[in-house]
């Protein structure tokens, strides 16, 4: 892959996006790129959580490629629309959790990015926005849906409709990425909340990410079967049994993943 290498330091993998001259802009390239790494890390059995991020410091993702956009008619518009939303809803709906690492610009597209992941952490410095309508166009691989159900509907409506960027303070005050860090710090960090999370036991954790973004798109009532169904499947796993004797026992639990 020329865009995008994978670093793993197992139970733990990192997804950088290596455009940096760039800014790490999203052409179709890169988004081709990304979708064989996630191929390549959904067939391993020695990774429980992915860190996804851009090179260098400037920037996590600053949008998506304008100069490749700029010469495109409403059918490749069509078309680079599509491939976006098939790249990000394979992020979302990948069996383990993906944290966006954010560091510099993720605007536009890099903004839709990072709300593709389970969640967000951010460096001091990081600024997020969906800055589109300048361009005269709007988001196109799912801005206006993934922002509006993760900091409402008020809020994304000012953000789409104006281009307002907004700073890491304010993304964390509003709910758009959960923890700052200072820059310096910011990997260690991530890496410390991606191992805590693929000690676990991982069916659980994936269980438990198939119930809250299932959950998501159905009412209360539905979301609350798919978790009672998901908790007693729970009960047919070697892991949940390692689990509770482990507490029992007073030891830490060994968990093998199935």
């Amino acid at each position: 892959m020329e865009f995008v290498r994978i670093e793993t330091k197992a139970p733990i993998a990192w997804i950088v996006i290596q455009r940096e001259k760039a800014l790490n802009a999203l052409n179709r390239s890169v988004l081709l790129d990304l979708e064989k790494a996630l191929d390549e890390l959904a067939a391993r059995d020695d990774i429980g959580c992915v860190l996804l991020t851009g090179a260098g410091p400037k920037a996590f993702v600053a949008g998506a490629d304008i100069v490749e956009m700029k010469e495109l008619d409403e059918r490749g518009a069509l078309a680079f629309a599509e491939l976006g939303h098939r790249v990000f809803e394979r992020i979302a709906a990948f069996p383990i959790p993906i944290i966006a690492v954010v560091q510099g610009f993720a605007l536009g597209g890099g903004t839709e990015l990072a709300l593709a992941c389970d969640f967000v952490v951010a460096g001091e410095k990081a600024l997020f926005g969906q800055p589109e309508v300048d361009l005269g166009v709007i988001p196109g691989f799912g801005g206006t849906q993934r922002l509006a159900r993760k900091i409402g509907a008020n809020r994304a409506a000012e953000l789409v409709y104006s281009g307002r960027r907004i700073d890491a303070q304010e993304a964390l005050r509003v709910g758009l990425a959960v923890h700052l860090f200072a820059n310096d710090a910011l990997n260690d960090e991530a890496e410390k909340i991606a191992r805590t999370i693929a000690a676990k036991g991982p069916v659980a954790v994936r269980l438990a990410k198939q119930a809250l973004r299932m959950g998501l798109e159905m009412d209360v009532a539905r979301g609350n079967e798919l978790e009672r169904q998901a908790f007693a499947r729970c009960f047919t796993t070697a892991d949940q049994k390692e689990g509770m004797s482990a507490f029992v026992e007073k030891r830490a639990a060994a968990f093998q993943g199935k």
